[in-house]
This record gives structure tokens, C-alpha cells and sequence, in this order.
């Protein structure tokens, strides 16, 4: 990690990158549906 030079995201940081954004949609959709079950 001591080199931070600029290049092209490897696949790997790639794969992260879906899976932090899944993890965080998914995350905002649970809490919206657990604050919408009450009032349907």
C-alpha cells in the first residue's frame, strides 16, 4: 500500500467496488422497507 501510483483498477478492486455498492443498496433498501411495513 506504500506505492499509490496511478493505474488502471484491477479486477479485484473492481469486484470490491460492485460488492461495497451492493452492500450499501442493499442496506438503504432494508432500512426504507423495515420504515414502510408499518403503514401498509
Amino acid at each position: 500500500m506504500a506505492k499509490n501510483e496511478k493505474k488502471k483498477k484491477s479486477t479485484f478492486q473492481k469486484i470490491t467496488m460492485v460488492i461495497v455498492w451492493l452492500m450499501l443498496i442493499i442496506t438503504v433498501g432494508a432500512v426504507v422497507l423495515s420504515s414502510l411495513v408499518p403503514f401498509m
